[in-house]
């Protein structure tokens, strides 16, 4: 019997997680879009298990013009409406009124820095921090890091950026490398 691939156990036996898993989670991000498509996913994440949140990623794909920064700074009430109407994604008011506003507090960071990417990376000092867990009861909720990049995000005005809302992102766009030491994807993303 050939030996099973050993992985963090969070993703269980659920395919779609298994997939994220595998190939993005952890992996280090340095496009402003998917920047942008974490810190939204993340933001609707609060409360609910990111399970949920990825069973519904095409859904949110699709109605937020496949996290356009640009086209969801415009959205105007009509399309908020909208959006409040689509069954197929999660339908929280103050978290899509907050996207709306992310996008051109997003924007003004892209102007201000010449891209996201260039400013979100500092908190990490422009690397991966590479931690090394052996328990998923290890892996913390937060960190100096993430408190710091909550703290100056919402200086700079954005919503629904709180320090565990952070630290998912950063584990999201590989700006810290959270895969358990005995995960196959551990040493992948080191070498």
């Amino acid at each position: 019997m050939p030996n099973k691939i050993k992985r963090c156990e969070w993703p269980s036996d659920d395919p779609l997680m298994i997939e994220y898993h595998d190939t993005e989670w952890g992996v280090p991000v340095h496009d402003d879009r998917k920047h942008f498509e974490f810190i939204v996913l993340d933001a609707f994440q609060a409360g609910l298990s990111w399970a949920i949140v990825l069973k519904k990623r095409e859904a949110f794909r699709e109605a937020f013009d496949n996290f356009d920064v640009d086209a969801i700074a415009d959205y105007d009430e009509e399309k908020v409406q909208q959006l409040l109407k689509n069954t197929k994604i999660i339908r929280n008011q103050l978290k899509i009124r907050a996207t709306i506003h992310n996008a051109n507090k997003f924007k003004e960071i892209q102007r201000e820095f010449g891209s996201f990417d260039k400013y979100i990376w500092q908190f990490t000092d422009h690397k991966t921090k590479v931690n090394k867990w052996n328990s998923v009861r290890n892996l913390p909720a937060t960190s100096p890091e993430s408190d710091a990049m909550s703290r100056d995000l919402r200086k700079q005005g954005f919503k629904f950026v709180g320090s565990t809302i952070c630290y998912a992102y950063m584990q999201a766009a590989g700006m810290v490398n959270d895969h358990l030491t005995k995960c196959f994807r551990h040493k992948e993303l080191i070498g």
